[in-house]
């Protein structure tokens, strides 16, 4: 089952990298749950396809590009090692995917989110 996650995952990157979002948004569960840290314009808790498919488009606004070098499997987790680029800035990542029934169910992503806050603008404070 590990290796049948990481392919899973593994082609999540590649439709991701040639823009194909049917074929990424057809490997996520209808109730997807994708964590994005940060104070940035896109950070957050994504639920769902719907909100799954906004984020998406926001993130795609600046053609960031994510190159995958590990991937590591323990049961339904797949880690993945990664190098994130945007607007010229390069970062080292990482991504927690939970896999369950051939679907992804979450995603938690480790970056770096004062180049996020950077490139895509930081979060205005709520007014007390």
């Amino acid at each position: 089952m590990s290796q049948q996650n990481i392919d899973l995952v593994r082609k999540g990157y590649q439709a991701f990298a040639s823009g194909d979002t049917a074929t990424l948004m057809a490997l996520f569960d209808e109730d997807i749950e994708w964590v994005q840290p940060g104070n940035s314009e896109v950070s957050g808790t994504y639920r769902g396809k719907a909100e799954l498919g906004m984020f998406l488009m926001r993130l795609g606004e600046k053609s960031p590009t994510i190159t995958p070098h590990t991937f590591l499997s323990d049961g339904d987790r797949v880690v993945v090692l990664s190098e994130a680029s945007v607007g010229g800035e390069s970062a080292q990542s990482a991504e927690v995917y939970t896999v369950r029934n051939g679907k992804t169910i979450r995603v938690q992503v480790y970056g770096d989110t004062a180049m996020m806050e950077r490139k895509y603008g930081k979060k205005s404070a709520a007014a007390v």
